[in-house]
């Protein structure tokens, strides 16, 4: 009898776990699409509004959004804040890593802006879009051993992509390497016929 009453208080138990957390979850999708709907109406504040009340520090969920509701209201110090917050609680999210990047990018924290770059790249090394940027700015700093690096996972990937062709191109020529950079410049003259960064490198090449 002692056994049966203590299956009976289990089970009463889960099932009213199970019914909490359908609950909350309808709570939660009620507030989310208020917030999208809000969003859309660029009423950023009343977004934030709609699902704050039900923040918790371990919520991915949560977190992503605000990062990218205070990102869209220039919040960028907040936005920054909740993004990091995601990736502490999913460490091998691309998603919310490239999220973390708008904001510190418009606050110019490039040492930061590089560091998830490279944390995606660790996960996924032939990520175009992480290797097109970090290639930037490793151009922008002068280190174009690894700017080509980069350039060159996006041009094996999409050869005829002009960005990736122009960037590697103007890497080569700023490395020395003008022989490599010349039919780099040709290419991104056919991608995009006289472009003038292209005609002006391809001149240098000569």
């Amino acid at each position: 009898m002692e056994i049966l009453k203590r299956t009976f208080i289990a089970a009463f138990l889960i099932l009213l776990v199970f019914k909490l957390q359908a609950q909350t979850n309808s709570v939660l999708q009620k507030a989310f699409r208020n917030s999208y709907a809000n969003e859309q109406n660029k009423n950023y504040v009343a977004a934030i509004s709609d699902i704050a009340p039900y923040y918790s520090d371990n919520n991915y969920e949560l977190n992503i959004r605000l990062g990218w509701l205070h990102y869209l209201s220039k919040n960028y110090t907040s936005s920054q804040s909740y993004y990091q917050k995601a990736i502490g609680l999913k460490p091998g999210s691309i998603e919310a890593k490239f999220g973390y990047i708008k904001p510190l990018s418009f606050l110019q924290s490039w040492d930061k802006v590089i560091e998830q770059y490279l944390a995606i790249l660790k996960i996924d090394p032939q990520n175009t879009q992480a290797n097109y940027w970090a290639g930037v700015i490793y151009y922008n700093r002068k280190q174009y051993d690894a700017a080509i690096r980069c350039f060159k996972v996006v041009i094996a990937l999409y050869p005829f992509d002009y960005d990736g062709n122009h960037m590697l191109a103007w890497s080569d020529l700023m490395a020395g390497r003008k022989a490599d950079a010349k039919p780099l410049f040709e290419r991104a003259l056919i991608i995009k016929p006289s472009d003038a960064s292209s005609l002006d490198g391809l001149n240098r090449c000569n």
